[in-house]
């Protein structure tokens, strides 16, 4: 069944089906069918779950996944385009980046209050959506007030103009009404504001100053991440107003937002938030790898099993205190993955484990793969460096061998030194561009065809050298 990926953008809010993931995936991340499938049917089963009767929904444990592969195959990119893909609080973090409980750094419960934060911005950004065109409209009408101070009306200037009704008359010059319905001065400024007319006036306007350095100095501090320090500190130093000079198309989007922002219940928001984080939000726990293994005895390693057991019970199910209320992890869907290189899945605690019932292993690309990430994704790389200098003027094409012997150097390098997989493209690709990019302002012939030579010129020598393609590439 054919699935035309075009249109999987106009279903927004929509359920997707395992198939139409998997389709959405293939779009951008070539290959990796096991895990893009696994992700999929991960996705679908939330879904399902929320279908059932509220007894047994909650006995419905998320089915978490390791994906395992060598870097630079797709785990990273396949979290990323399912975080635009669920449409519900997403967060990726590095595993690497908690340690144990009594050392310096990030406990993990810190990861439920980012994804509640951003749970909220995203239930937020919904409702500011929905209130929109009628905070446009308080937003116009604030900035006609002003608009109406700096014009004056005045009398036709000889009688051939009477029928045309009353002139405005404004920094740019004089604007009057049609012939066949004269309007009053607010309804012309109105017209002529929603043209884009006076997009380049500056005017001065009112708006909440929510600057306050108290405040931001102690966020940042260690420890005070629970803490609500906007309500701790609001009836101490209350939020100002500031007046501003900017031009009325900055002004519009300002105050749009801030009418917005008073339009919508922050306090439903928030509970909206909590909801939909406990029972949708995805966390894609990146280089698991890193926390597995034998413990050590001293060095940056000295709390990873510490970390894993301060993570079992997130993964498990536990209440998480946050400034907006306490979260629970019951049903919040882990993935994560890793290289494991040094290690394995079953370094990991035993209990740590049986939480990840899913494991997905990612296959290394090959030189075949490697060509259809040159063209087959909308972000491919070729596309990326055509359309860039297309703002040059250039048309840059390729040929068919090009693209071979680009995906075949690419595939030598990882082969003879270090595997960092489609990462690898990144670097051939700046090199053989390096010298057009920077000529390009200067160049008068608008064409340019990447040929299997000009690769090769570009890279053979460096290739040659193994010491040198080790910095170089």
């Amino acid at each position: 069944m054919a699935i035309d990926s075009d249109k999987l953008d106009e279903r927004r809010g929509a359920e997707l089906a395992p198939r139409e993931i998997v389709s959405a995936l293939d779009r951008y991340i070539v290959g990796q069918k096991d895990a893009k499938r696994a992700v999929a049917v991960a996705l679908r089963n939330r879904w399902r779950r929320r279908q059932l009767d509220e007894d047994l929904r909650d006995e419905v444990m998320p089915k978490n996944i390791i994906m395992i592969g060598p870097t630079g195959v797709g785990k990273t990119e396949i979290a990323r385009r399912l975080a635009k893909l669920a449409r519900a609080p997403f967060l990726k973090v590095e595993a690497s980046k908690f340690t144990e409980v009594g050392y310096v750094g990030r406990d993990v419960e810190s990861m439920v209050r980012d994804l509640l934060e951003l749970g909220i911005s995203l239930v937020k950004a919904e409702a500011e959506e929905r209130v929109e065109s009628r905070a446009r409209e308080i937003a116009e009408e604030r900035i006609l007030d002003q608009l109406e101070g700096m014009v004056t009306e005045r009398a036709p200037l000889d009688d051939s103009h009477a029928e045309k009704g009353t002139f405005i008359v404004g920094h740019d010059g004089v604007v009057q009404s049609s012939e066949d319905a004269p309007k009053g001065k607010r309804d012309l400024l109105r017209e002529r504001l929603r043209n884009g007319d006076f997009d380049d006036e500056t005017i001065e306007i009112e708006l909440t100053d929510s600057h306050n350095p108290v405040i931001e100095v102690f966020s940042g501090q260690q420890g005070m991440e629970e803490m609500d320090l906007g309500s701790v500190f609001g009836n101490m130093f209350p939020k100002q107003r500031k007046r501003k000079r900017i031009k009325v198309e900055q002004a519009m989007q300002a105050l749009v937002k801030e009418e917005a922002s008073r339009l919508i219940d922050m306090d439903q928001i928030t509970q909206e938030a909590l909801k939909r984080t406990q029972q949708s939000g995805i966390i894609f726990l990146d280089e698991i790898d890193k926390i597995a293994g034998r413990e050590s005895k001293q060095g940056p390693d000295v709390s990873r099993e510490g970390v894993q057991r301060d993570l079992l019970p997130i993964v498990e199910g536990s209440s998480v205190t946050t400034k907006h209320g306490v979260v629970k992890t019951d049903h919040i869907l882990f993935i994560a993955a890793g290289a494991f290189h040094l290690s394995k899945p079953s370094d990991l605690i035993p209990e740590l484990q049986g939480r990840f019932p899913i494991r997905v292993e990612l296959q290394s690309l090959t030189e075949n793969d490697f060509q259809r990430i040159l063209t087959e994704p909308r972000n491919s790389l070729t596309r990326q460096y055509i359309e860039l200098l297309r703002t040059e003027g250039i048309e840059v094409s390729f040929d068919d061998d090009a693209i071979e012997t680009l995906a075949e150097m690419a595939f030598r390098v990882n082969d003879t030194l270090e595997n960092i997989g489609a990462r690898r493209l990144h670097t051939i690709m700046e090199k053989v561009f390096e010298a057009l990019s920077f000529d390009a302002p200067d160049r008068e012939d608008g064409d340019f065809t990447i040929s299997s030579n000009y690769v090769r010129q570009r890279l053979e020598g460096i290739l040659e050298d193994e010491d040198l393609s080790r910095y170089i590439l």
